[in-house]
């Protein structure tokens, strides 16, 4: 049962909100009116119970974009029984609190941004909506704008994985207040922002001083293994990036010291990559490239390398996996 502030502004709105259900029932015939019932006791509540405690004269309004999510997430099967994951569902129950400011002065907008941030890392494969969502939330009560969230979220996605948000992140968060933007790269509070920003946009490798250094990543499995390689990937590279074969597919890779992802490509694209030829010996199982030592379990044969300005890609024809190291 729904009570407080939140029960109190349903039960005025009673018949409109009816209205809405008929209506997205008759758009979405199979929508459960039980499924949006449940998401709204067990997991709207608590923002709105936020909501209520910070910003009371804002509670009609969070409980109608509340409700008009409710509907779209219910249509769309991102929440209840079938639902892919429980993440989306677990962050409107906990996490959102932390935002009730923000989604109080923009309700549609925020909880737009906010669900539709973890939908789209949950199906990023390599990427770690956890840890965004974590990140991010531990910032809310220093972020004073939409505009501000959605650069903060954007260096959160790419802190957790999302390679190919690095530029754009970067070049955002030169426009947050220099505090938030250091919080927001886990660099130390004392940091020169821009310093850091010229050492990170040239290096992909540096975390920067407040976080640990991470040398190799490793992406790509076999489709029948739910990997997005039906055969051993070969490999090209451009200045900032690499392009990827298997069978008949292509793909940018994108990696630096936080993951990789692979998005879709054209075979073009792949034509006009270099062949990033980087000399190499095999010693057994180690792997010599230029002055590193790199313990490796794949035979000679077929053996590639291949090298942009600051990766380094080993592909075989015995794995689906490729291997990235920092040059």
């Amino acid at each position: 049962m729904i009570s407080g502030a939140f029960g109190a502004a349903l039960a005025a709105q009673r018949d409109r909100f009816n209205a809405r259900m008929r209506e997205a029932r008759r758009r979405t015939p199979a929508l459960a009116p039980e499924v949006v019932a449940v998401f709204l006791q067990e997991c709207a509540a608590p923002l709105v119970d936020a909501v209520a405690a910070q910003a009371p004269a804002r509670v009609d309004a969070v409980v109608d974009a509340v409700y008009e999510a409710a509907l779209a997430l219910a249509a769309r099967k991102s929440i209840g029984p079938g639902a892919r994951s429980q993440l989306l569902a677990e962050a409107w129950a906990g996490t959102f609190a932390a935002f009730a400011p923000l989604v109080a002065a923009q309700p549609a907008p925020l909880l737009g941004m906010l669900s539709n941030a973890i939908v789209y890392l949950e199906a990023l494969p390599g990427t770690r909506p956890r840890q965004w969502l974590a990140e991010t939330a531990a910032l809310a009560p220093r972020i004073e704008s939409a505009a501000q969230l959605a650069v903060v979220g954007q260096i959160s996605a790419w802190r957790a994985g999302a390679a190919h948000f690095r530029e754009g992140a970067l070049g955002a968060a030169d426009g947050l207040p220099a505090a938030l933007a250091l919080a927001a790269l886990g660099a130390p509070a004392d940091s020169d922002l821009q310093a850091l920003l010229l050492r990170m946009i040239d290096d992909p490798w540096w975390r920067g001083a407040g976080d640990a250094a991470r040398e190799d990543v490793e992406i790509g499995a076999f489709t029948g293994f739910g990997g997005a390689f039906a055969t051993p990937p070969q490999i090209r590279a451009a200045p900032d990036r690499f392009v990827v074969r298997s069978g008949e597919r292509y793909f940018t890779l994108m990696v630096d010291a936080y993951g990789a992802v692979l998005q879709p490509a054209g075979a073009d694209d792949f034509d006009r990559a270099g062949a990033g030829q980087v000399a190499h010996t095999l010693d057994g199982d180690t792997l010599q490239v230029g002055a590193r030592r790199i313990a490796c379990d794949l035979p000679a044969a077929g053996l590639a390398l291949c090298a942009n300005r600051s990766t380094v890609a080993i592909a075989s024809p015995f794995t689906h996996a490729i291997r990235l190291l920092r040059r």
